[in-house]
C-alpha cells in the first residue's frame, strides 16, 4: 500500500527551466509560501542562457537548485533546432507549423521524470509543471492528456514511497495569463530567458520571442525585455 503520510504538503519541486512560464511558477508557489527546490536540466540545449536565467530566479526566491547534467543526450537528438546548431531556429507566430522544428523528443517526460526523483526523495508533496494551453498545439507532451498519463506513472513507479502530485497550473491558461500572473505577484521577469536563438539579447523574432512579445501586449503590460527586434508583426495562423 502507498504511504504518502510522510510527504511535506508544503514542499513544491518546481522545473525550472529559466522561461517566463516556469518563472512565474516560482512566483506562484512561493506566494503560497511553499519551501522551493527548483530543478532545472542541461539536456544538451542549443545555448546556456536559460540555465543562467534559471540561476538568477532561484537566486531570487532563494530555492534550493539543482542543475542536473545531462548534456550527453542533446547530441543524440539531432532532429531539433533546440539541440543541433544546423537545424535552424525558425521565426514566426509560435504556432505555426515551422514550430515544429524546436520539438525535442519527450523532453518534459525526460524533465519531469528526474524532478519526479528529486521530489520522492526529498518527499516534496507537490511537483510542478509549468506548461500552458498555448503550447498544446506544438507539444504534445505539454497536453492534459500528458499530465494525467505522467501523474498516474509517478504514482505507480513510486507505490510504497511519498509520491509527490503532480501539479501544472497554467494548463488551461493562455500566455497573456501567464505574464498577468507573473506580474502581479511581481516575479522577476526581466531575469528570465525565451529565445531559442541564445544571443546576448532577445531576438524577439524567433517563436518563443514573438509569443511573448504577444502576451505583454495582449495583457495590455509593459514588458520588460530587451529586444533586438520588438516591432516586426506576424499573422496568427
Amino acid at each position: 500500500m502507498k504511504d504518502n503520510s510522510s510527504v511535506d504538503p508544503f514542499t513544491a519541486v518546481v522545473v525550472l527551466s529559466g522561461g517566463m512560464d516556469s518563472t512565474t511558477l516560482m512566483a506562484h508557489y512561493a506566494a503560497l509560501r511553499y519551501q522551493l527546490i527548483a530543478v532545472t536540466v542541461d539536456y544538451g540545449q542549443r545555448h546556456s542562457k536559460e540555465i543562467e536565467s534559471a540561476r538568477a530566479v532561484a537566486s531570487f526566491y532563494d530555492a534550493q537548485h539543482h542543475v542536473v547534467e545531462l548534456s550527453g543526450l542533446g547530441s543524440l537528438l539531432t532532429g531539433s533546432a533546440l539541440t543541433n546548431d544546423s537545424v535552424q531556429v525558425p521565426d514566426g507566430h509560435y504556432a505555426e507549423q515551422s514550430m515544429r522544428a524546436t520539438v525535442v523528443p519527450n523532453r518534459n517526460a525526460i524533465l519531469a521524470n528526474v524532478a519526479v526523483s528529486v521530489a520522492v526523495t526529498h518527499r516534496a508533496g507537490t511537483l510542478a509543471l509549468g506548461m500552458h494551453a498555448g503550447d498544446h498545439f506544438i507539444y504534445p507532451d505539454c497536453r492534459p492528456a500528458f499530465l494525467q498519463a505522467l501523474g498516474d506513472l509517478v504514482a505507480v513507479a513510486n507505490e510504497g514511497f511519498p509520491t509527490p502530485k503532480v501539479e501544472a497550473p497554467f494548463i488551461t491558461w493562455s500566455k497573456s495569463d501567464i505574464a498577468a500572473h507573473g506580474v502581479l505577484l511581481e516575479a522577476p521577469l526581466a531575469d528570465s530567458w525565451s529565445c531559442y536563438k541564445g544571443g546576448e539579447r532577445h531576438c524577439g523574432t524567433c517563436g518563443t520571442c514573438y509569443e511573448r512579445r504577444e502576451a505583454f501586449r495582449e495583457a495590455g503590460l509593459t514588458d520588460p525585455t530587451d529586444y533586438l527586434d520588438a516591432t516586426t508583426e506576424f499573422a496568427a495562423p
